[in-house]
């Protein structure tokens, strides 16, 4: 068996080295770890993750030169030490300890003194080393250099909230299958629980709890009556303006949360879940299954069509498109490591892509909702104003609610303390001929 410190050190290593995520890392790296050290592991791989930018320039600022890149592990280690330094309980000698004897478990002897040398001289000079950091602006948002001056540019009145939300742990949310159960009824069964929650403020379905817990100990998850769900991705429903018996593509559909919501909210939708990634859909297909509804699950590429579509037209279309994932930062602290400025390009163009193939396959008058958990316009809003200059019968609705920022297209929500994620929808009619 591994030793915690020396699993999150697996981990870290490997993202360092964009050679994996923290949610496909640790799922084979907990079965090596004791039973009652996994909340510890999960704690200190996205703790590390959600501080790195900071953990990082202070690394940064303690190394005599940088560490080779065959070293990742030796740099996962320090980052690791000054996460548990910075933002646990773990007694300061118990984490340097524990930290300094990964490195002979990796074989690596010589960075023994390195690491403890390290975090020793953090423990007596973190107080001039945050003077020297008060300018850096990257190290005082704890974001990436790039995401925080596109972040600052973008949303400038919104910037001290969105990078406070982003830094923050993520609320936990519950979608409630309304044709089961009311709100209010789900409400006084966790009170009676002694579970504390609250209605969320813009999903008529959603829920918040105070705390974050195993969802299958709440009541009626085993019967399929509620799903883990953020408040935001809860709003899709509702603006595809569902009605009995309509043909529904929900594109890039895994792992299955929008395509349960929709069945929950019509039952008799004739729905397609479409994903390219065959192992995701098995998430879809056990989603589905918990909830008691049924839909045509197929892996399938939306830029390709023809290679699986059956040629008949959609009367409606979801496609919440592959993007960067900065509205979802606190729930995946990894993308502070991992994104790079240029995929934004990529995804960019990639979503494009995406449209013009699936628009093709819409009935005149037909919806199509464009969906992003992203906050950067240039995957949003710009997306849809290219799209809408190319495509004469495509046309945005102004979206009538009462949430979100009003974009040239669309509306855009930005991640809430306490609150909804960052996420992005712009409504597509497509003109009758």
């Amino acid at each position: 068996m591994l030793s915690v410190r020396a699993a999150a050190a697996q981990v870290i290593a490997q993202i360092l080295q964009a050679k994996g995520s923290l949610s496909s890392l640790l799922p084979a790296i907990s079965t090596k770890i004791p039973d009652n050290d996994r909340a510890l592991l999960q704690e200190l791989c996205f703790g590390t993750c959600r501080f790195y930018p900071q953990l990082q320039a202070y690394t940064e600022c303690l190394l005599d030169k940088p560490l080779r890149a065959k070293d990742s592990d030796v740099q996962a280690l320090l980052l690791l030490g000054l996460y548990q330094l910075l933002h646990t309980r773990i007694p300061d000698h118990a984490a340097i300890g524990e930290t300094v004897e990964v490195t002979r478990h990796i074989k690596k002897p010589w960075a023994t003194n390195l690491v403890n040398g390290v975090l020793r001289s953090f423990q007596r000079d973190s107080g001039r080393i945050n003077e020297f950091l008060a300018e850096n602006r990257a190290f005082q948002s704890n974001h990436p250099a790039w995401m925080e001056a596109m972040l600052s540019k973008c949303w400038s009145a919104q910037f001290a909230q969105l990078i406070a939300a982003n830094n923050q742990h993520p609320p936990f949310s519950l979608r409630l299958n309304t044709r089961k159960i009311s709100r209010d009824h789900y409400l006084q069964l966790l009170s009676d629980a002694d579970i504390g929650a609250k209605p969320t403020q813009y999903s008529p379905y959603g829920i918040t709890l105070e705390q974050a817990c195993d969802p299958r100990k709440l009541p009626y998850f085993a019967e399929g009556w509620l799903s883990v769900q953020d408040e935001a991705a809860q709003l899709s429903g509702d603006l595809l303006e569902l009605s009995p018996n309509l043909r529904v593509l929900d594109a890039c559909s895994a792992p299955g949360g929008k395509t349960g919501h929709l069945l929950e909210l019509e039952p008799s939708l004739h729905l397609t879940a479409l994903d390219a990634d065959e192992r995701r859909l098995t998430r879809v297909r056990e989603n589905l299954a918990r909830l008691g509804v049924s839909a045509e699950v197929v892996c399938g590429d939306g830029t390709t069509p023809n290679d699986w579509w059956d040629g008949e037209l959609f009367d409606r279309i979801l496609l919440d498109a592959p993007c960067s994932a900065t509205g979802i930062v606190r729930r995946h602290p990894d993308i502070k490591v991992l994104r790079t400025p240029e995929e934004l390009d990529k995804l960019g163009e990639l979503q494009a892509q995406l449209l013009k193939s699936l628009w093709s396959l819409l009935k005149p008058g037909g919806i199509l909702l464009y969906a992003t958990c992203s906050v950067m316009p240039k995957e949003n809003t710009r997306v849809i104003e290219a799209f809408i200059a190319r495509q004469q019968d495509a046309i945005c609705d102004e979206l009538m609610v009462e949430w979100g920022l009003s974009q040239p297209c669309g509306r855009q929500l930005l991640p809430q303390l306490d609150g909804h994620d960052g996420f992005y929808y712009a409504r597509l009619r497509k003109a009758d001929k």
